[in-house]
Order: C-alpha cells, then sequence, then structure tokens
C-alpha cells in the first residue's frame, strides 16, 4: 500500500518514518521530492556541476532517511527524465537509514545540477507485516556518496 501525503506525515509522527530536513513543500501526493546533497563527477565532489551530455554521475541525497516498517522505491523526477538523464533506482529496505547514493547518465543534452535542486521522489509502502530481519548492510548510516 502506497502512502498518501497524509500517511507519510502521521508515520513521520509515529517514528516509522524520518527525513532530515524535512521541507512541507517537497511533500507530494504520494511521495516526498529528494533533493541533490552532493554531485560526484570525474572523481570530485562538488555542490555544483555542469554535466554533459553522455557523462556517469552520481548524487547523494541531502535529505537522511529512516525507515521502520516502512519500506520505499525511488522515482526520478519527470523534469530529468524529459532532459535525458537516466538513472538506476533499488528498493529501500525497511530498517535503512542514510543518505541515498544514486548512479545516474546523461543522454542527452547538458544539464546543470546544484546542491538542493529537487531531484528524484521517494514512494513509502507499509508491509503487510514486521520484517523477521531489517535492513544492516553496508550502506546504513551513510552521509555522503558512497560507490563501493
Amino acid at each position: 500500500m502506497i502512502l498518501s501525503d497524509r500517511d507519510i506525515k502521521e508515520a513521520i509522527l509515529k517514528g516509522e518514518i524520518s527525513i532530515e530536513p524535512f521541507n512541507l513543500k517537497n511533500l507530494t501526493p504520494n511521495g516526498y521530492d529528494l533533493t541533490i546533497g552532493e554531485i560526484y563527477l570525474d572523481g570530485k565532489i562538488l555542490e555544483e556541476a555542469t554535466i554533459q551530455p553522455l557523462k556517469w554521475f552520481a548524487i547523494s541525497t541531502l535529505e537522511y532517511i529512516r525507515l521502520k516498517n516502512i519500506t520505499a522505491q525511488l522515482w526520478l523526477r519527470s523534469s530529468y527524465a524529459r532532459k535525458g538523464i537516466l538513472s538506476s533506482f533499488g528498493k529501500v529496505d525497511a530498517g535503512f537509514e542514510g543518505c541515498l547514493t544514486i548512479s545516474c547518465f546523461n543522454a542527452h543534452q547538458e544539464i546543470k545540477l546544484r546542491k538542493g535542486d529537487r531531484f528524484c521522489q521517494i514512494v513509502f509502502e507499509r508491509m503487510l507485516s514486521s520484517p523477521s530481519k531489517y535492513y544492516e548492510g553496508k550502506y546504513k548510516g551513510q552521509r555522503t556518496i558512497k560507490l563501493h
């Protein structure tokens, strides 16, 4: 079951979801827009960058996410898809906490990115029961771009 904006607010109050920092303007009818924290391009960590066509890059989210009995999906904002950005997104597991690292490819035109730009939407899903095991992987607690 996908959480609505009202469900997300309620889950935050119950401690099932944490988004830090939280900006009410980023709340959507069925998710929350995450913003760019860092940009990894050509081996450098940047706060703003011009991405050339046919170039791979990664971003981290500014927001630090914590999920309890909730899981989530990430979706690229359609404004970036229309400009030719391709990205691979994974499922965000129950028990995950940290900033997210997102791998991207610019397939079309020069694009400028900067810290704080809304980049993707996180869509939360309620689990029917608590998992027998929460996420405890190597990316838990990350605060910067982590590629390996």
